[in-house]
């Protein structure tokens, strides 16, 4: 998938060289760096080659969990690479390059659930759906993982992607916040809220008197 991703980024710089951007602030993490210095460079190719190798598998864990379909996964992983090697001269090393490229990945991943909603209700149009997974259909044996999910499904859509970005994908409050357009003390909050919701949501589903 990096070599495919890397040719098309080939093939769109054919038209001319990739923008000089930045060099690293002070503070930048060493596993950033070396994007960092490749976009200084007007590396493009370099620039996301490394993205690819130091974050693609983390990429490919959140579009998993946004989107629970790997085939769909890998594609927005590929997609998120490209459009950020295509929005280069918009990045001013404000931010992590990681929260750069998670906050691309989030947000192409929610309009892919956007256009599946509406292929859903489109097809729901044509024929009645009996209720699934309703809480009459867990049993005793029920796996923690699955009731996991549940309970994340149940979070506001904005909860969900803050507490995926922070403990799925590993983003300090900072790079939350940058991924999520807002400051770091309300991602802060964000998330709180969310792994309060989670904690009520599995309390609740514990099998009464163990």
């Amino acid at each position: 998938m990096i070599a495919q991703t890397l040719t098309l980024a080939e093939d769109a710089a054919a038209g001319g060289p990739p923008p000089t951007l930045p060099m690293p602030t002070p503070d930048c993490s060493e596993e950033d760096r070396p994007i960092h210095e490749a976009l200084a460079r007007g590396d493009g190719r370099a620039a996301i080659a490394a993205m690819a190798r130091v974050h693609g598998a983390a990429l490919g864990r959140l579009c998993f969990v946004l989107l629970r379909s790997q085939a769909e996964a890998d594609e927005m992983v590929q997609e998120a690479l490209l459009t950020a090697y295509d929005a280069m001269a918009t990045y001013r090393a404000e931010g992590s390059p990681r929260a750069w490229v998670f906050g691309i990945a989030r947000r192409l991943c929610a309009k892919r659930l956007e256009v599946r909603t509406r292929q859903a209700r489109r097809r729901d149009l044509a024929r009645d759906e009996a209720p699934k997974d309703g809480p009459d259909t867990l049993v005793e044996g029920a796996h923690d993982a699955q009731i996991l999910r549940d309970a994340l499904a149940e979070l506001r859509p904005t909860e969900r992607e803050a507490v995926l970005l922070r403990y799925v994908s590993d983003l300090s409050f900072r790079e939350v916040g940058a991924a999520c357009g807002i400051e770091e003390a309300a991602a802060r909050q964000r998330v709180g809220r969310a792994v309060a919701r989670l904690r009520e949501r599995l309390h609740d589903s514990q099998p009464k008197g163990r």
